[in-house]
């Protein structure tokens, strides 16, 4: 059975009936709870839900920071060139969203949002103590994407180190009921990634 459809012409949209569009269709995304360290040592927090895995060989992941005024999560990665993935479950879910507020350059958003800054073991920036699972990456590669003023830039780093609670694991395999991870939606909406059901693949 056909739906019946309206098509939108991106270039007669503006950018936030277009941003609109983009995120209230690509649901639920991850969210990567990203921490950097500026050049002079403040530490940074910030979730970006324009992230994901890219690779598995090595580990590689990817997340969209804006080029606009809030730029200390892409001016420290292109300084330093490191950064942590600290996964978003339930549990630091209203703290992850403290941390999304306009908050002047240059504040640590670990301090501001009550949470703990743990060393990293490979790298310089802190990972969220409070977080289940964390990951170390080094930037392998910073490409701009969009407009050059308004639009992003896609930061590529590989993982060196995995830190995840014991009682997510079996083996290397992730318990994703314990894990208890949540998605991105359009506007304040969010999602718990727990309603799990199981599709053979063919061969």
């Amino acid at each position: 059975m056909s739906t019946t459809k309206r098509r939108f012409d991106v270039a007669e949209l503006d950018a936030v009936d277009g941003y609109k569009l983009a995120t209230g269709l690509i649901v639920p995304r991850p969210i990567g709870w990203i921490g950097t360290l500026s050049a002079s040592g403040v530490p940074n927090l910030a979730p970006y839900s324009f992230f994901n895995a890219v690779s598995g060989l090595p580990p590689t992941f990817v997340f969209a920071p804006g080029k606009g005024s809030r730029r200390d999560t892409l001016d420290n990665v292109r300084e330093v060139g490191e950064f942590t993935i600290n996964i978003v479950t339930v549990e630091v879910a209203e703290a992850m969203n403290a941390s999304s507020a306009s908050f002047e350059p240059g504040v640590d958003e670990f301090e501001a949002c009550g949470l703990t800054a743990v060393a990293s073991s490979s790298i310089r920036p802190p990972m969220v103590g409070e977080c289940k699972a964390n990951i170390e990456c080094v930037v392998t590669q910073i490409v701009d994407v969009g407009d050059p003023v308004h639009g992003n830039a896609l930061v590529l780093g590989e993982a060196v180190a995995f830190h995840v609670a014991e009682r997510l694991l079996d083996g290397t395999r992730i318990d994703q009921a314990e894990l208890r991870a949540i998605g991105r939606h359009a506007g304040n909406s969010y999602s718990h990634a727990t309603d799990l059901f199981d599709l053979t693949r063919p061969p």
